[in-house]
């Protein structure tokens, strides 16, 4: 809908009660585009200066270097939990499908490691339990000895920087972070669309406004177009 619209009623109106009309109009609609604006970059601040930062990162992963530290931790399984394992294992491989870790057996690693497993579901055979852990700037994985109960963990951390471009990425980050992302993306989108209208609010006074917008559209173009190998 045009911002200009005037119903009949207001045409018929004289000039300076229709010129008084359209101008509170305009003031509504950019008090609120204000209104949100602001509100959108109050909330996308620190995302948006996050994701900037880690794109760099991201952009020079190559000449950043990074010195994994591994931990590896052993224990025994206590009898309880190891027959629970042992036929919870009988049962998987009979029926030819994947599945988590049992309650006890989980309950027993946060007990143990603070060791926080979920309901990832573990490679099971008969003589062995595995379980893959990825996470955000690292690696992990436990595996579980069915026939002693030996249980072998083992954790493997490559830095902040990592870690912090696994989050920029979504990477082995959990549902959580997952619709944190899609919930900032949209954030961001109205935050350059209330943007975009403030700049054509305010262009007629500022002759550089459009220069400046083609630009930022003509610069990235060429890039992707030109020289791009």
């Amino acid at each position: 809908m045009s911002e200009w619209f005037v119903s009949e009623s207001v045409a018929n109106m004289p000039p300076r009660v229709t010129v008084k009309r359209r101008s509170s109009a305009r003031a509504l609609w950019t008090k609120q585009l204000h209104l949100w604006h602001w509100i959108t970059a109050a909330i996308s601040m620190v995302g948006m200066l996050g994701f900037a930062i880690t794109g760099i990162t991201l952009n020079h992963a190559g000449q950043i270097s990074a010195t994994p530290q591994r931990v590896s931790q052993t224990a025994e399984v206590p009898e309880t939990e190891l027959a629970e394992l042992r036929a919870r294992a009988q049962q998987v491989v009979q029926d030819g499908m994947d599945a988590p870790l049992p309650p006890r057996t989980r309950s027993w690693l946060r007990a143990q490691w603070n060791l926080k497993t979920g309901a990832r579901a573990a490679e099971w055979s008969a003589d062995e339990v595995y379980l893959s852990l990825p996470q955000p700037g690292g690696d992990a994985w436990l595996a579980v000895q069915l026939a002693d109960g030996h249980i072998e963990y083992e954790r493997t951390t490559r830095g902040w920087v990592s870690y912090f471009n696994d989050l920029h990425k979504g990477r082995n980050t959990g549902v959580a972070w997952s619709w944190f992302i899609d919930v900032f993306a949209v954030v961001c989108v109205l935050f350059t669309l209330t943007g975009l209208l403030l700049l054509k609010l305010h262009a007629a006074k500022r002759a550089s406004t459009w220069p400046l917008v083609a630009a930022g559209l003509v610069i990235p173009l060429f890039l992707l177009l030109f020289l791009m190998h």
